[in-house]
């Protein structure tokens, strides 16, 4: 059946999903909530992995990866393209007690806050950096279109 121009513009990326939980937490999103948030930052195939971690484990693969000590709120690991499926392939680990601890501090909902960190971190797995100020800027501006038009308020 020939698709429209329309609905190939509204057609979403195929996704393959993992949702882990390694530590327990209050307000961790659900796995469709994670679904919706990695969904709506894609803009081409892609089979990612998103774990929620401890301090700790957030904080030895920070050092491990990344030679900073200390556990931070979204870690991206991005893989080449799958070879058979030609899908982006990454992980990406979430600290739960950084990500509620940045929330109260930023006075934003912790579902809010994760929304954000699915978002930035997803469009680290397709490309997007921070390194200069022109970067941050293109995916900040992409980050706030996002989370803005999945009904929360910009992030920045």
């Amino acid at each position: 059946m020939p698709t429209s121009a329309s609905t190939k513009k509204t057609a979403k990326p195929k996704l393959a999903l993992a949702v882990q939980y390694a530590v327990e937490a209050d307000g961790l999103p659900t796995r469709p909530q994670v679904r919706r948030w990695v969904q709506a930052a894609l803009s081409r195939a892609a089979e990612i992995t998103v774990r929620f971690v401890a301090a700790e484990e957030g904080q030895t693969l920070n050092r491990d990866y990344r030679g900073k000590d200390y556990a931070t709120n979204v870690l991206s690991f991005d893989y080449e393209p799958y070879p058979l499926s030609g899908s982006d392939c990454g992980d990406l680990v979430l600290c739960a007690p950084v990500v509620a601890h940045e929330a109260r501090q930023q006075h934003k909902s912790l579902e809010a806050h994760y929304a954000h960190l699915l978002v930035h971190g997803v469009l680290h797995l397709q490309g997007f950096d921070h390194e200069t100020a022109a970067e941050a800027d293109v995916m900040e501006a992409r980050e706030r279109e996002i989370v803005m038009r999945l009904g929360y308020p910009d992030p920045y």
